[in-house]
């Protein structure tokens, strides 16, 4: 019996081809990339039915009918992703390595259990193509896609700047694409066996569109009207979508040049974090929002970025021409240690050892031509992966459907 894909051939002109995006709860990042996309998506205009694939929705609706076995939710009484976003709040980032093995070694116990569950999902989506934004699950979900639609053309798109094997983004032994977003992911596929036709280069990782577009707003009037000293250096503060209790360090730390700096701080969702950074009595001036969809508009108003090394955050930055200060030591999570690798290897910013030497990092770009410096070579950076992925995803299923096509019997 054959296998060849046969879903593409009974797609009408004027049908719209059925795109599921995978995601996943754990962090911010991986919903951001899948905004972004599906926003460069709708704004060309590509004929796509999205359909978002939420696989710890999935997951734990599974445990709840004991399909399979969450012993952090048994244990805690929360799932497995809300653990990992109360880690990154509190910064317990050292807990990542045990976990990210507990994580890897479930997988392996419930393997067939978890390919049986997809199944069922993939029986009632009839997906055209799956995109993936997620690591760790592409091997199980990629299996399940197979039994029940063969040849459904499968992309993995990397949303950090590199892999971390084993069993981590990039799965060798599945038939599926990968999009990397720098030289060394690219290496990395390509060392790990994957075919080089299925290795897709981007210039850099998803953002949302509204980075790249121009802001008309005055940065003079705009900082005024948040409180702050229209002509003072501005450092932006953010660490990720669930804020980090660091930043009230930072604050102290950076007392001393209260009369030379001012920050703006993004807590996300923390209105614990942000209330105390309000009461805080430093004299430090500063703007204190929490979530918020204008980041854009904040980056715009700020000199700098202080945060966390993770791929989306520097990569928002250096799209807003904001050299960037992060931090690498013992407590950076597995898949960002590179990234400050890669921050020093282009001078676009610092990395220091902790955020306890933040004052002596704000030192460094406070020295004349210091900015200047650093947004030259950013200038050098041009990422653009939002606007390439899509085209990306036309090339891979144009592909399938001319292998389909060739596989059909002329009559």
């Amino acid at each position: 019996m054959s296998h060849s894909p046969l879903y593409l051939r009974n797609v009408e002109p004027n049908q719209k081809i059925k795109v599921n995006i995978l995601t996943t709860r754990m962090g911010g990042s991986h919903y951001a990339a899948v905004n972004a996309l599906c926003a460069m998506i709708e704004q060309q205009g590509r004929p796509w039915e999205i359909r978002i694939t939420d696989i710890d929705e999935i997951l734990n609706r599974a445990s709840e009918h004991n399909l399979i076995f969450d012993p952090v939710k048994k244990l805690l009484g929360i799932p497995a992703y809300e653990m990992w976003n109360q880690i990154l709040q509190k910064g317990w980032t050292w807990l990542q390595p045990p976990l990210l093995l507990l994580l890897k070694l479930l997988i392996k116990l419930y393997h067939q259990s978890l390919i049986k569950i997809f199944e069922g999902y993939w029986q009632q989506e009839q997906p055209d193509l799956v995109v993936s934004l997620v690591p760790l699950y592409n091997r199980f979900v990629w299996e399940s896609l197979q039994r029940v639609k063969p040849g459904t053309p499968y992309v993995t798109v990397l949303t950090d700047f590199v892999d971390c094997p084993p069993n981590f983004w990039i799965e060798p032994k599945i038939n599926s694409y990968v999009v990397c977003g720098t030289e060394k992911a690219v290496e990395q596929a390509h060392c790990l066996g994957v075919t080089p036709r299925h290795i897709f280069p981007s210039s850099g990782m998803i953002i949302h569109p509204h980075f790249y577009e121009p802001i008309v707003a005055e940065r003079r009037t705009s900082r005024e009207i948040l409180g702050l000293d229209p002509d003072c250096l501005t450092g932006l503060v953010l660490f990720g979508s669930q804020g980090s209790r660091v930043m009230l360090d930072i604050c102290q730390r950076l007392e001393r040049f209260r009369y030379k700096l001012q920050l703006i701080l993004i807590c996300g969702p923390n209105e614990k974090l942000a209330k105390a950074l309000h009461q805080n009595q430093n004299k430090l001036p500063r703007f204190v929002t929490t979530f918020t969809k204008d980041i854009p508009d904040y980056m715009h108003l700020a000199d700098f970025f202080i945060g966390k090394p993770s791929s989306p955050s520097i990569s928002e930055a250096l799209a807003m021409k904001l050299p960037v200060i992060v931090e690498r030591n013992l407590g950076t999570l597995v898949g960002e240690k590179y990234n400050t690798q890669w921050v020093q290897e282009k001078q676009v910013g610092l990395v220091i050892p902790n955020f306890r030497h933040i004052d002596r990092a704000v030192e460094k770009l406070l020295q004349p031509g210091a900015l200047e410096t650093y947004r030259a070579n950013i200038a050098e950076v041009n990422h653009r992966a939002v606007f390439e992925v899509p085209d990306i995803l036309q090339e891979i299923l144009q592909r399938t459907y001319q292998t389909t096509s060739s596989n059909t019997p002329q009559y």
